[in-house]
């Protein structure tokens, strides 16, 4: 059986499932670790990050892959290309937190009501989060995020959700909270913002992209959509 997350033990499967309700919605060791990487730099050799400097960009393809790691039921969030997703959205007004109020004063443990309160647009955010993320496992681990065996990092990225790992100057969760949303919106978005490569993500959901039409499916519940998906690109 496939080793998940213990925070979230089927999270490919929920995942899926709630996506199928609401289509339009949106070996251990150092071997291991290493083996992320790799795949990381063969699967897009192409692709050269336009933000994200070497070691920021093993850690975050480390950190998605461990939220969506590669099965039998469909490709992980590397071979998706999530990662190219989130480093191509760090030079568009979102990843400069153009789209956010940015003016202080920022409240810590405020009501989520009151919005965003870091003084961080989503580029300064990951750019501090993982280099406090290297630096805490360094100092615990001796070794950088990407290099550590998959259990250790599982551990670890439940210690991010739950608050319970210092990174430095971002709260660990609102780091955590984050990168789940942007590995969600990657993995499922159109492949023309850089994720969701091939299609696999809508192939595995029967998911049918940007056809114009698609009404008399609709109605047909239980029937295996018959035609692939489409881009808008």
């Amino acid at each position: 059986m496939k080793k998940t997350i213990q925070i979230s033990p089927a999270r490919r499967g929920f995942m899926r499932d709630v996506v199928a309700i609401a289509p339009a919605a949106i070996a251990l060791g150092s071997s291991v670790a290493s083996s992320t990487i790799v795949r990381a730099a063969t699967s897009h050799a192409q692709y050269q990050p336009s933000y994200f400097n070497a070691s920021e960009w093993n850690a975050l393809n480390a950190l998605v892959d461990r939220l969506i790691p590669a099965d039998e039921t469909g490709p992980g969030a590397i071979e998706a290309g999530v990662a190219e997703f989130i480093d191509k959205q760090m030079d568009t007004p979102y990843g400069h937190g153009a789209l956010w109020y940015m003016q202080g004063p920022f409240a810590k443990n405020a009501s989520p009501l009151k919005g965003y309160q870091l003084p961080f647009a989503p580029r300064d955010l990951y750019r501090h989060a993982l280099n406090g993320l290297d630096k805490a496992t360094r100092d615990a681990h001796g070794k950088v995020f990407a290099e550590l065996d998959e259990s250790t990092k599982d551990a670890l990225v439940g210690q991010l959700e739950h608050g319970k790992l210092a990174i430095g100057d971002v709260p660990p969760a609102d780091f955590f909270a984050l990168l789940l949303q942007n590995t969600h919106e990657g993995y499922f978005c159109d492949p023309k913002h850089g994720g969701n490569k091939n299609m696999a993500a809508w192939k595995m959901i029967d998911f049918p992209g940007a056809r114009a039409d698609y009404m008399d499916q609709v109605e047909q519940y239980g029937v295996r959509y018959p035609l692939p998906p489409v881009s808008i690109g």
